[in-house]
């Protein structure tokens, strides 16, 4: 026992002298030039934020308006041409046992100003719950599912409205969109938008986006603004708000509004879909694919324009 206690003594020793001998020459340094890399990332953001506050600054004052940067000619109706002025417009819900928001997300989706017979709406569904899938009706042992039943109640309203399902999630929702972009009638469409299942986009929206892409032909996304119909709610949401408004204002923006880069958020965006497949379409390589998307896109050489006058709510 006396023999053990004086061998831990001597190997404690032996790594307080190991310790003590690379301290000052090895780990002080490494230290040291950890700190210096910590206030130079510091002083690059700093940068960052003053540059971004005077370009808003610029901005804001001399109320430099999409409409000012890029050409806006609203699409008119046409005795002529009839509906074909209007280009075709595919709509992409992809959802995942959205039981509390699908109406709402179809509603507006199918509720869109847009002629009937130049837009098509997928309702992409990747539902797994059987409780959210199916519901009983009053009829004994007879199930119905719930969204295909919702996309079959616009249907016979007149909507062009198609229901999708797959084998698997692969990919998720990256998976998806881009088994939603397989389809045959997706080659008659030259615009895709995209909501995901809690956002409700105003009637206007395809309106407001779509003759940006039409009569900028560089243009390859243009990209709604996110708003928060329950901010108030509580200490939670108010803190996420004040989060975000500082990308939605600031950051996209600002490069929106000096033609550069700027991420795509995933949802309440219109593409080009010859950007889209240009850029190599949808991967699910990462989690990330939106912003995976969009930097591909933007290597490729297209533009990107974010309407912060445009909000689309969601829940």
């Amino acid at each position: 026992m006396e023999a053990f206690k004086v061998a831990s003594e001597g190997v404690g020793m032996q790594l307080e002298f190991i310790w003590k001998n690379i301290r000052e020459p090895l780990i002080v340094p490494m230290l040291r030039w950890t700190v210096y890399l910590c206030l130079g990332l510091s002083l690059i953001m700093l940068v960052e934020k003053v540059y971004m506050a005077i370009v808003i600054c610029y901005v804001k004052l001399f109320k430099r308006t999409p409409e000012k940067c890029y050409k806006f000619k609203a699409i008119e109706d046409d005795v002529e041409l009839g509906n074909s002025n209007y280009p075709m417009v595919l709509v992409q819900v992809p959802m995942y046992n959205e039981r509390e928001v699908y109406q709402l997300s179809i509603g507006a989706a199918c509720e869109l100003s847009w002629p009937s017979d130049r837009i098509i709406i997928q309702i992409l569904d990747d539902s797994t719950d059987p409780t959210i899938k199916v519901i009983v009706t009053s009829e004994p042992k007879k199930m119905q599912e719930l969204v295909q039943e919702e996309c079959r109640r616009w249907r016979n309203k007149g909507v062009n409205i198609k229901y999708e399902v797959r084998d698997n999630r692969n990919g998720y929702k990256a998976g998806a969109l881009k088994e939603g972009m397989k389809h045959s009638h997706v080659l008659q469409c030259e615009y895709v938008a995209i909501f995901d299942a809690d956002f409700q986009p105003e009637p206007d929206f395809l309106l407001r986006t779509i003759p940006f892409l039409v009569n900028n032909p560089e243009i390859g996304l243009v990209q709604a603004r996110w708003k928060f119909v329950n901010a108030n709610e509580c200490l939670m949401t108010r803190m996420q708000q004040m989060s975000l408004d500082y990308h939605f204002k600031v950051e996209q923006e600002v490069g929106s509004s000096t033609y550069a880069f700027f991420g795509f958020n995933g949802t309440a965006g219109v593409w080009r879909i010859s950007a889209l497949n240009e850029a190599g379409g949808w991967k699910d390589r990462t989690t990330v694919e939106d912003m995976d998307l969009a930097v591909r896109a933007s290597l490729k050489g297209w533009k990107f324009l974010y309407l912060s006058n445009l909000q689309v709510p969601f829940s």
